[in-house]
């Protein structure tokens, strides 16, 4: 199991969040999403076949690239 926190800077509110969460969920592997508006920042726990490329890739398609 993997854990990484990525710096989203398109994150405005509890909302965004939410969105992330809803979609990094749904993918095959992801077991947690966490974020913090304030930091502009999420958490996500994966394990195979989730891979962070995967996750980078579903942040991008839904306009709330990492930074990092």
């Amino acid at each position: 199991m993997e854990e990484k926190t990525l710096s989203i800077p398109n994150i405005t509110c509890g909302h965004c969040v939410m969105t992330i969460k809803n979609e990094l969920g749904a993918l095959d592997g992801v077991r947690s999403v966490d974020g913090d508006p304030s930091r502009k920042s999420i958490t996500v726990t994966w394990e195979a076949p989730a891979t962070l490329e995967k996750i980078h890739q579903t942040l991008q398609e839904i306009n709330y690239p990492a930074s990092s």
